[in-house]
């Protein structure tokens, strides 16, 4: 990772004529929010100054105790490619949110991410690496630029043009990304119709996660030069594949893999084992934060790619984890449920506490399933042991709420908040009445 200190950020931002820049930050639902300051008061921000009115944010405080401040990171300094008005370029810097007595907000995602992170290196484990692979869709704007549902392009799984119109798109979307400092290992269209993935070499989980939401701004950034609207809406079509984020995980002891032992049959440690029997004990419970949508739940569903079972496999794709064929340093695992939609930090820090139990109590993995779950029948997965992951929000919702596991990872302030706005968003949602009913309905009543 790139070391920065505050003398080289002002020396640069004055170099390339930075004008503004924006102080990141992520809310509870996983939204980022920024701070715009003029390049006068970058000294005051990077002396950790700069203050926000903390109660606006959803998911932070009550407006009787609304200053926070903003503590940003100076690693994740970063200067936008494009130009704006006067010649001049936008930087960012992503920060932690503290509060005015000088202590990490037990509200700040990121923050929560460390505290796991921190938990994982008492255990021994120098690292926890990511490797995530976030797939949106595009689709074409009217004439006031606001999204329809037409598609750009009618290409399939590693389709080329002209089949794939977002390939222009798509491969601006990596040049930016790299001019950003991105180390991007492959970008191709996805199986549905006007869905595509990049995927970047894993990170250090915090970086993976700042950079996930850095993604997000690229993508919609620069699909709306091209008349198009980017979307990370996990289901945003029905009858074709929607857009997951599987997460390749991994732990470290310095330069050693702790997922590898060259003497296992399937060439994975104890360790491994352990972490993935923690993701399989846990998954229905952190599901609520990988998949946190109602519309989540329409991608978790068979016949579309989605894991719906918990279950492992080093071989196929249905089980929610599958072990990549890669080893030594390679070794990981790849939860398959986590979407695109989920607030990184808060993803990540669920997953890692969920193997991480399985670290600390020596759990044992379920054997592993190779056969291809979505045609086993509900009396061959109970004879297997494979449970189902949530069926919608409310259910997920549900089973965050009665695992203590994760809810100590996340803390009584995130999860309380969070727990609140799911179940309104539920409430919204199981309470309106849809096209499909009046189209069922209507003429047949």
């Amino acid at each position: 990772m790139t070391q920065f200190t505050k003398e080289d950020i002002l020396k640069q931002a004055e170099e390339l004529n930075v004008q503004y820049i924006r102080l990141q930050f992520t809310d509870l639902l996983g939204t980022i929010k920024n701070v715009e300051i003029p390049r006068s008061q970058l000294e005051k921000a990077l002396d950790n100054k700069m203050m926000f009115d903390g109660s606006s944010i959803e998911g932070f405080v009550r407006i009787e105790e609304s200053d926070m401040y903003l503590y940003p990171d100076l690693d994740t300094w970063v200067i936008y490619p494009w130009v704006t008005a006067g010649n001049s370029k936008v930087g960012a810097l992503t920060c932690d949110i503290y509060t005015p007595e000088g202590t990490p907000f037990a509200g700040d995602p990121r923050g929560i991410l460390k505290k796991v992170m921190a938990e994982a290196k008492e255990l021994g484990f120098t690292s926890f690496n990511v490797g995530p692979e976030p797939e949106f869709f595009l689709f074409k704007t009217d004439d006031k630029g606001n999204p329809t549902l037409d598609l750009n392009d009618q290409g399939g799984y590693f389709d080329l043009a002209p089949l794939d119109l977002g390939e222009n798109c798509r491969r601006d979307i990596v040049l930016t990304l790299e001019q950003m400092g991105f180390e991007i290992e492959a970008s191709h269209h996805e199986v549905a119709p006007g869905q595509h993935e990049i995927d970047f070499k894993y990170a250090d989980a915090i970086k993976a996660a700042d950079q996930i939401q850095t993604f997000k701004l690229v993508v919609k950034n620069v699909a709306r030069n091209y008349g198009l609207h980017a979307t990370f809406m996990p289901k945003p079509l029905f009858g074709v594949n929607g857009s997951g984020m599987h997460c390749h995980q991994s732990l470290f002891r310095g330069n050693e893999n702790a997922f590898y032992d060259e003497s296992n049959e399937l060439g994975l440690s104890e360790t491994a084992l352990h972490y993935l029997a923690g993701i399989l004990k846990h998954a229905r419970a952190f599901t609520a934060v990988t998949n946190p949508l109602v519309n989540s739940y329409k991608r978790l569903v068979p016949g579309y790619e989605a894991p719906c079972y918990v279950a492992w496999s080093p071989k196929n794709r249905s089980p929610l984890v599958r072990v990549p064929a890669s080893r030594g340093l390679g070794t990981r695992i790849e939860v398959r449920s986590p979407d695109p939609s989920a607030n990184p930090y808060l993803a990540l820090a669920a997953m890692l506490a969920a193997g991480l139990d399985g670290i600390k109590n020596k759990l044992a993995a379920p054997p592993q399933t190779d056969r291809n779950i979505y045609v086993m029948d509900e009396q061959e997965r109970r004879d297997a042991g494979i449970e189902s992951l949530p069926a919608n929000l409310d259910e997920a919702i549900q089973a965050i709420q009665n695992n203590t596991v994760i809810a100590n990872a996340l803390g009584g302030h995130v999860l309380n908040h969070f727990v609140e706005a799911k179940k309104i968003e539920w409430d919204l949602f199981r309470t309106t009445v849809h096209e499909w009913e009046r189209e069922q309905y209507m003429s047949l009543y």
